[in-house]
């Protein structure tokens, strides 16, 4: 049994009556008490299902309430003008809220029969706060003060108990044909109501500069009865043009008042709810024989993952059980592919693929991109009352065609730009302006202005500073990245590759770690919330079974490529990589080559806008006592060593070997000081305003202890944990009110601190 609860807002207006609205409709009731109340909104719903055949659709899981308090001055408006009241009034607004299957959450506010569609937790005070006022705003003074004579309101729910696979109880004669029941279980019907449109307002329901591709895709559907598959890259407008046929002959088929219905199928949903032995297939039959009956044609999302579901290989998966009748015309079906999913499609079951009419949909000459940006600002201004200028339009194209080269026209725009408007309506902003497009897409990427911003100067000592003061004593690592950095802000960079593939080579302990960290905060930490470094250590791939699980296997990815496909804007630190199996150096010939990894299903993932690192130890063997060397580099036996262990097609593909010198006796000293200097930024120090002083014999201490042979200056960092830090918290703890002092630290067979 299938169990839809439906939420009610309910009002005590007496000791004797409850007013009750069904959340999500227009309808009201009154009832002497709720249970009543539930009880007529059920009656309602049965009623209501007998004359049209479906139950409303029910947005929210586990719907919960919020009373907001809104402060407002109500105004008097009429033709002469407006005139506001003297005073504010509180307001108190019901909010009934929650999360939905497909992700996102649901806000409705049945006072003023509107909702809204939210992505995160954290949207939802302030878009419910600019919902409510808009709607105050065109309210008048008499409007708003019923909704101030409203009581405390309560919310329950109803529940209505019903069985997919059988008729219901209360119509003797209600047959298959009506119900539609695993349709609506496992889709969506499209087009979707008026109101439902109304919350997805950020994207216009257009396929702009797409109308032959649409005439195309109507005539073979309607016409031919072919099944269509269109095929294009990611951000062409695949989805957009669908969406526009559909439109296009669901009002064909009302003018010829013929019965034709759509349905959004989601392939994951056919087997998710499978737990027995022969149930997803049981399900299949039932939406073919549902969609025949009913003159639906089904619109797969994603048409490679129908190979991808099921069983354990294509050859007997959901695609396979489709493929006869496909070719049988029992059922009709429409969708979407890359060209890699496409030839994936072909290799993995091409009996499939022969079942559709192939529509290529091509990549939009420049003069189309901005003929769809200035109707898409049109369309801000009408609808959302936003401008876009046109320098933001500009710089937007700029900005997407460099740095997003793998996504195309006009999807990527249209994505970019609706973020910017969301946040805009969030702000409550009437304009978005070149700033505002410099904001949002540093705030995507991480990428600093200065790199995106060709107005802005270049300074070469600022660069050299920011990294001689983070990486200690490599002074040729660091001309190597400074000129890595001047590469890329000249825009000469190759944008069908990654950024720059990198071999950090030389002993432990020198930095080459610390180094790809900062050049992580140099190139991609502006606002980012997560460290933009990902770290895979690759002596954990020493076998050649283990490249499933770094870059994946059938269905499920690897850790390659989930951390890069969720930081997609990145340095990519493949720690010790002369460990991993040579299978491991194949696999990723591509993602050094074309920047792009392409699993077996054809879905791609792009290391593009990633800098990608390699650390290596080789030739650190052989070279001679290190101590406190100061001996001229050994370049060359580094480079021999890797040339001796990896292929030549490897190291091709490579575009730089950059070799760090063993640490001096001044640079050890210089990481010591840095660390400590560090130690006194702590929380524990800066909220009591306590500076920190640190002895010369205290340094000589650290640089003795802190620096071994094997390990380089590994151990540092232990060392002042261990006897630094230590015996600062104790004192801090028998000292508990020691504010706006300095502490210095020194050594004298033990640390010394002094206040």
């Amino acid at each position: 049994m299938e169990r839809l609860h439906y939420p009610i807002l309910y009002y005590p207006i007496s000791d004797q009556a409850v007013l009750g609205l069904l959340v999500g409709s227009e309808q009201q009731a009154i009832a002497a008490n709720v249970d009543t109340l539930k009880l007529k909104f059920q009656n309602h719903l049965q009623r209501e299902y007998k004359k049209t055949g479906t139950y409303p659709e029910i947005r929210i899981n586990e719907a919960k309430l919020k009373v907001f308090t809104i402060s407002f001055r109500p105004s008097l408006r009429d033709s002469s003008g407006v005139y506001p009241l003297p005073r504010e009034v509180v307001i108190p607004i019901p909010a009934v809220f929650g999360a939905s299957d497909s992700g996102f959450y649901h806000c409705y506010l049945p006072v003023f029969q509107e909702g809204f569609i939210y992505y995160s937790p954290e949207h939802f005070e302030a878009l419910t706060d600019y919902v409510a006022i808009s709607n105050l705003n065109r309210s008048t003074p008499e409007d708003i003060y019923k909704l101030m004579r409203y009581g405390n309101p309560g919310l329950t729910s109803i529940e209505l108990r019903v069985n997919p696979r059988n008729n219901y109880y209360w119509k003797s004669n209600w047959n298959f044909r009506n119900q539609q029941t695993t349709l609506s279980r496992l889709g969506e019907a499209y087009p979707p109501l008026k109101a439902t449109r109304r919350l997805n307002r950020l994207a216009p329901d257009v396929a702009w500069e797409r109308e032959a591709i649409i005439e195309q895709v109507v005539e073979k559907v309607l016409s031919s009865r072919a099944n269509v598959l269109i095929i294009g890259n990611p951000g062409s407008g695949k989805s957009a043009v669908l969406q526009a046929a559909i439109r296009k002959m669901t009002n064909k088929a009302k003018s010829a008042k013929l019965k034709l219905n759509f349905w959004r199928i989601l392939p994951q949903r056919i087997t998710n709810s499978a737990k027995y032995l022969g149930e997803w297939q049981a399900t299949c039959e039932e939406l073919i024989e549902e969609a025949a009956s009913t003159n639906s044609i089904l619109w797969v999302v994603s048409m490679v993952r129908l190979l991808m579901s099921g069983g354990t290989g294509p050859e007997d998966s959901v695609a396979a059980f489709f493929r006869p009748v496909l070719n049988q015309g029992k059922v009709q079906m429409i969708g979407e592919a890359t060209p890699q999913e496409l030839e994936s499609m072909r290799r993995l079951m091409p009996g499939f693929v022969d079942a559709f009419h192939l529509i290529h949909l091509e990549e939009m000459a420049e003069f189309q991109v901005q003929n769809v940006l200035a109707k898409y600002a049109l369309f801000a201004q009408n609808t959302l009352k936003i401008n876009i200028e046109k320098a933001a339009l500009d710089l937007s194209y700029r900005l997407l065609s460099r740095f997003y080269p793998y996504e195309s026209f006009p999807g990527k725009a249209v994505k970019f730009l609706g973020k910017c408007m969301a946040d805009a309506r969030l702000n409550r902003s009437e304009t978005i302006g070149v700033e505002d497009i410099n904001e949002h897409f540093i705030q995507q990427t991480g990428l600093p202005e200065l790199l995106l911003n060709d107005d802005l100067e270049w300074d070469e000592a600022e660069l050299l500073r920011f990294f001689h003061d983070r990486i200690i004593g490599q002074p040729r690592a660091v001309e190597q990245l400074c000129s890595l950095v001047k590469i890329f802000k000249a825009g000469i960079n190759n944008p069908q590759r990654p950024i720059a593939t990198l071999i950090f080579a030389g002993p432990t302990g020198v930095g080459k770690t610390a180094c790809a960290k900062t050049l992580a905060e140099y190139f991609f930490g502006k606002g980012q919330q997560k460290t933009p470094l990902i770290r895979i250590d690759m002596s954990e791939y020493q076998h050649a079974f283990q490249i499933d699980r770094l870059i994946g296997a059938d269905r499920e990815p690897g850790q390659l490529v989930k951390e890069v496909r969720e930081k997609p804007f990145a340095v990519l630190l493949l720690d010790e990589i002369e460990k991993a199996d040579p299978a491991i150096f194949d696999a990723l010939l591509a993602v050094l080559d074309d920047g792009m990894l392409v699993d077996g299903f054809g879905r791609v993932t792009h290391f593009k806008n990633t800098i990608i690192i390699m650390t290596s130890n080789l030739g650190a063997s052989s070279r001679r006592s290190m101590s406190f060397s100061d001996t001229t580099s050994a370049e060359n036996r580094y480079l021999s060593a890797i040339m001796q262990h990896f292929r030549p097609e490897f190291v091709n593909r490579i575009d730089s070997v950059v070799v760090f010198d063993e640490l001096s006796k001044e640079g050890i000293r210089n990481l010591a000081k840095r660390e400590l200097h560090e130690l006194g930024r702590r929380e524990g120090f800066t909220k009591k305003k306590i500076q920190l002083q640190f002895s010369e014999r205290l340094i000589d201490y650290l640089v003795t202890i802190g620096f071994d042979e094997r390990y380089g200056a590994r151990p540092m960092q232990r060392a002042i944990e261990q006897g630094v830090i230590g015996p600062l918290a104790l004192w801090l703890l028998e000292n508990p009110d020691t504010t706006n002092h300095t502490l210095v630290v020194d050594y004298e067979g033990g640390i010394v601190i002094q206040s």
